[in-house]
């Protein structure tokens, strides 16, 4: 078997077999095929597409390039939630606590920001001393005692994506759905899960930036995991403008925090509400999608989510304190309003500029290795339907640093868009998608 000719076999149309996706997989992450002929492969993908059975394949031989995590000690389902990434995106910090409360086990492998998008692991560092960093054992360990555990992907876990993915970032390959399903399936399977539910983002904010792309997407990881034996569900929302009004770790930290509390913004909650529903039917703690709201507005209510992550935050090493007392998370030295120069109602928010502006500030990173301010942030004052008069904040600026101040402020404005009419919000869930 060679690599060229499994490549050309793709460019052609043809649908590689399983046993040749392995060689692939197998070569690439041992060494013996070359990059150059990876970043073929992936393009002859990019433009040929994969049959369900092929990215049923890839995504198999990623999964077992690693260790997949046994959690079969562990009684009853394991499920966890995916999301595609957005501006505000905090809904793991309220619902893994909420669905662990709830009574279904929540083993979460999260990711890190770049770019325009935060990411969950650098939201719980704002809390001092919380370690996501862990071995699999203490994971495991975790897992039991608390019902759910959040950490970051581990040097065991999916390499050959590792790999795949820094290829793919750096040969225009990204954009590619049997690519992404598999990238995210390799990683999320490894968790050692029985369920997941998907939160497919489409907007401006969004990876996929129009309801059709997250729509292909949303039905390919679907029907991928299903066909690999979980269950699995996709809700398409909205990324048109960011989620909450919080955009930055800290900040966000603590509107998660108002949410465990039984407050917080509307969409967050009602987000959270509907992503915790599924998982608690997929783990066996509701027989029907309404019974699992009424079961997470209820822990989040009655205090026992709230309780449930002060317990997460201990066993992970956080200082809990700052959990009952949010008062003592470390802010922002300065604020600086933005302020509306004419009257009217907010028609559109452009998420991703929102979300670059706040990387600006050093609420996110350009690069991996870029470092991070975790007090800084933006807090939104209008959305999208809401009047403001001239003068009045449409968000503030809550920043240590102010070398970008002004580019991130004209990225603000950019943002913005006010008219005379009243707009609709937007519907914050556009589809359910099942196999």
């Amino acid at each position: 078997m060679r690599a060229q000719d499994l490549i050309k076999k793709k460019r052609d149309g043809g649908a590689l077999t399983p046993t040749e996706i392995q060689f692939l997989i197998e070569g690439y992450t041992s060494g013996y095929i070359p990059d150059y002929q990876m970043s073929a492969l992936t393009m002859a993908v990019f433009f040929q597409g994969m049959t369900k059975e092929e990215t049923v394949a890839l995504t198999t031989c990623m999964l077992h390039s690693g260790l997949v995590v046994d959690l079969s000690m562990i009684p009853g389902k394991k499920v966890d939630k995916h999301s595609t990434g957005g501006v505000g995106d905090k809904i793991s910090l309220p619902l893994a606590p909420a669905v662990a409360a709830a009574g279904v086990t929540v083993p979460m492998i999260s990711g890190r920001g770049l770019g325009h998008t935060g990411g969950t692991l650098d939201k719980l560092e704002s809390i001092p001393g919380f370690q996501v960093d862990l071995p699999l054992d203490r994971y495991i360990a975790i897992l039991q005692q608390a019902g759910l555990c959040l950490i970051g992907q581990t040097q065991d876990i999916a390499p050959a994506d590792k790999k795949l993915y820094a290829l793919r970032d750096v040969t225009a390959t990204v954009e590619s759905i049997p690519l992404i399903t598999a990238s995210i399936l390799s990683k999320k399977l490894a968790e050692g899960i029985d369920g997941i539910v998907f939160d497919v983002k489409t907007g401006s904010g969004a990876f996929m930036k129009n309801d059709d792309d997250a729509l292909k997407l949303a039905q390919n990881l679907v029907n991928i995991a299903v066909m690999m034996g979980k269950d699995a569900v996709a809700l398409i929302t909205d990324m048109d403008q960011p989620l909450g009004n919080a955009v930055g770790n800290t900040l966000e930290m603590l509107e998660s925090i108002d949410v465990l509390r039984g407050e917080g913004p509307q969409d967050v909650v009602a987000l959270t509400i509907e992503l915790g529903a599924y998982m608690l039917k997929f783990g066996g703690a509701a027989t029907a999608i309404e019974q699992g709201r009424e079961t997470i507005r209820r822990v989040l209510s009655d205090g026992s989510a709230f309780e449930k992550f002060r317990q997460l935050v201990k066993l992970q090493g956080g200082d809990a304190t700052v959990i009952t007392d949010p008062s003592r998370f470390q802010r922002a030295t300065y604020h600086l309003p933005v302020c509306a120069e004419m009257a009217g109602y907010v028609e559109a928010i452009q998420s991703e500029q929102i979300g670059v502006a706040s990387m600006l500030i050093g609420a996110g990173r350009e690069r991996l290795d870029s470092p991070i301010d975790h007090a800084v942030g933006i807090m939104l004052r209008k959305k999208i339907g809401d009047h403001v008069e001239v003068g009045e904040p449409l968000c503030v600026v809550e920043y240590n640093d102010d070398t970008k101040l002004e580019d991130a402020v004209a990225l603000i404005r950019q943002a913005y868009r006010l008219g005379e009419i009243r707009p609709e919000k937007p519907k914050l869930i556009k589809a359910i998608i099942t196999a």
